[in-house]
């Protein structure tokens, strides 16, 4: 039995479909009754708990054979964190007590930098995970290629307001069928104490990659429009955002270079699916 959080997300989803596909069962840990139809329907067992109900987790932690592990995402933490932090204790607190026989956390690129960013939420839950009593992988993903998503009208329109700069600089990027397909095989290997393993796409990517690709997929020329970095702060204000500087801050990492992977005795794996695949398909969706 394998214990999969964040299962109605696209990653979680491929990491259950993924195990479910080969005869394995799965225990779908979900907010509400109404999420966990669909995955009973599909014949696996549902356990209600949120990432800070440590007596629902636990109960959906124990007796398994591993647990796929997200946080919720927290695109505009308050200072410090604290939700974060309230997770995680909940998190550890489970672990403990329900002794699963192992744990894989969808981490990110980046989750071991001290610069403060968004991608502090990983570090922090990294750091509480060190010290858990149970064997435990770190799958810190490039960026995703599906954030692309976001721009498909304007690409329909021909130009794509663009925050990673310069637009030739790449950076890792990776699928999500990707990082779901290798969560799932991590779950059904063995291994003692921590691992940490960096997954990126089959090359790197900039933004004028992003532009080519859609350029492909919607039959027209698109380019890339960089959106002036003085304007980011109010910008994302004006979007309902209360602490903008997390994520200005993480962006700039992804644009400066400080945020990349670690290395080291990290492993290294690498998806088999192109930016061009998941931009096209994003397009045929939108």
């Amino acid at each position: 039995m394998y214990a999969i959080t964040g299962i109605t997300g696209k990653v979680g989803g491929i990491v259950a479909r993924t195990l479910l596909a080969a005869g394995l069962p799965v225990r779908a840990v979900v907010r509400d009754a109404d999420k966990g139809r669909p995955w009973d329907d599909k014949g696996c067992e549902v356990t209600i708990a949120s990432i800070s109900d440590e007596a629902g987790l636990t109960s959906a932690f124990t007796g398994v054979d591993g647990v796929f592990l997200m946080t919720p995402p927290d695109f505009d933490p308050e200072p410090g964190f604290p939700l974060t932090h309230e997770a995680i204790a909940a998190v550890k607190a489970a672990i403990a007590a329900a002794q699963p026989a192992k744990v894989v956390f969808l981490s990110t690129i980046g989750a071991q930098v001290a610069e403060f960013s968004l991608l502090n939420n990983s570090k922090i839950t990294e750091e509480g995970l060190r010290t858990v009593p149970v064997p435990v992988a770190f799958l810190r993903a490039a960026w995703f290629m599906e954030n692309a998503s976001w721009d498909v009208e304007a690409a329909k329109a021909g130009v794509v307001p663009s925050f990673l700069q310069p637009l030739n600089h790449p950076i890792p990027m990776i699928a999500t069928a990707d990082i779901g397909s290798t969560a799932a095989n991590l779950l059904r290997e063995s291994w003692t104490g921590l691992r940490i393993i960096e997954l990126e796409g089959p090359r790197r990517y900039s933004a004028n990659d992003v532009a080519a690709g859609f350029a492909e997929a919607v039959g027209h020329p698109v380019r890339m429009e960089p959106v002036p970095r003085d304007t980011w702060e109010a910008l994302f204000r004006s979007q309902g955002m209360k602490h903008p500087l997390a994520r200005i801050r993480m962006i700039d990492g992804f644009n400066e270079g400080w945020i990349d992977f670690e290395g080291g005795g990290a492993e290294h794996r690498t998806g088999r699916i192109p930016l061009e695949t998941v931009v096209k398909d994003l397009t045929a969706q939108g």
